[in-house]
């Protein structure tokens, strides 16, 4: 039995106040914002995917204004150049030198509209800085300063203009998130608000968690406990994904450090300081699909990456 218990009571408080500040603006999607706040406890990007006017860049935009942290965005295009995102050097004619000239990837949460929208080479300037946060340009390493998330958005179903992302970027994401249209009810409060005239001032949302905090949180997540049979189920299913038949590429270990990270913040938005099996299955879908490619055949067949995920899930026996 564990006994280095963490106080987890101030990071349940101010989680509950983020989503009542969220609540008030974006009508359902509670699952989109637990994850998007999840990913930023345990450090790690996201990705969402959905159809247009699904509320994604929105509540990118809420989540990141109650942190108290400087936020940018990028819209990607297909004429946008790596120097765009991440600098350059500019001659300065004063000094007769060149300096560096920070581009936007420089923040510290980052919205990437329709990231899919630029080509590979544009891509490729995100691969370092996702994982080492950090930019390198003309030799010179740049740390990017802490906490540094980067929140994308695409549209799965508009494929003129669009580049697949490579492998190794979409790894690079903790959570894969799939947004979908609201209920009959949600869509229902969606008209209710605007009926009412009522206008979306993002300057007007309380900035919630100062950066200094979210750093002590974070902290405080890694104590977080997971047992070894916890470990153990985490390590199952990550390597079931490379040997199911169905599979032609499964999950890198990366996704099983995902896997436990997320757990540990979803452990302490609920203010607990242990990880149980449910806290696992609830993001093993956010983590691993995105991670893992189908075979032809099986495609062929219409069987998607969610259904290989829960029949892995399902057949995976759950530690007591």
């Amino acid at each position: 039995m564990f006994t280095n218990r963490v106080d987890l009571t101030e990071l349940r408080d101010a989680v509950r106040e983020i989503r009542n500040e969220i609540g008030t603006i974006i009508v359902g999607q509670h699952y989109m914002v637990d994850l998007i706040i999840a990913a930023i406890l345990a450090d790690g990007h996201v990705l969402l995917e959905g159809v247009p006017g699904v509320a994604k860049t929105l509540t990118a935009k809420v989540v990141a204004r109650t942190i108290d942290t400087d936020f940018s965005r990028i819209q990607f295009t297909p004429d946008l150049m790596p120097s765009d995102v991440i600098g350059t050097n500019i001659f300065n004619m004063k000094t007769s030198d060149f300096e560096f000239r920070r581009g936007p990837i420089f923040s510290n949460i980052v919205l990437i509209d329709e990231i899919n929208r630029s080509p590979a080479k544009t891509q490729s300037a995100l691969f370092e800085v996702m994982e080492e946060r950090q930019v390198t340009a003309d030799g010179t390493t740049y740390k990017m300063q802490s906490p540094f998330l980067i929140i994308a958005t695409q549209n799965p179903i508009e494929q003129e203009g669009t580049y697949r992302l490579p492998e190794a970027q979409l790894d690079r994401f903790l959570f894969k998130i799939e947004v979908n249209y609201p209920t009959l009810e949600e869509e229902k409060q969606v008209l209710h608000y605007y009926q009412q005239n009522r206008t979306i001032e993002l300057d007007k949302i309380r900035k919630i968690l100062p950066a200094h905090r979210l750093q002590y949180f974070k902290d405080q997540i890694k104590k977080i406990h997971a047992s070894d049979a916890i470990l153990k189920y985490i390590a199952q299913l990550v390597h079931q994904t490379r040997e199911n038949p169905a599979l032609y590429l499964g999950a890198s270990p990366r996704a099983s450090i995902a896997l436990l990270s997320g757990a540990r913040a979803l452990a302490a938005m609920s203010g607990r300081d242990f990880i149980t099996p449910d806290d696992i299955k609830e993001i093993a879908y956010p983590v691993l699909v995105h991670r893992i490619l189908l075979t032809p055949e099986k495609e062929m067949e219409g069987v998607t990456e969610k259904d290989v995920v829960k029949e892995i899930i399902d057949k995976t026996e759950v530690p007591r």
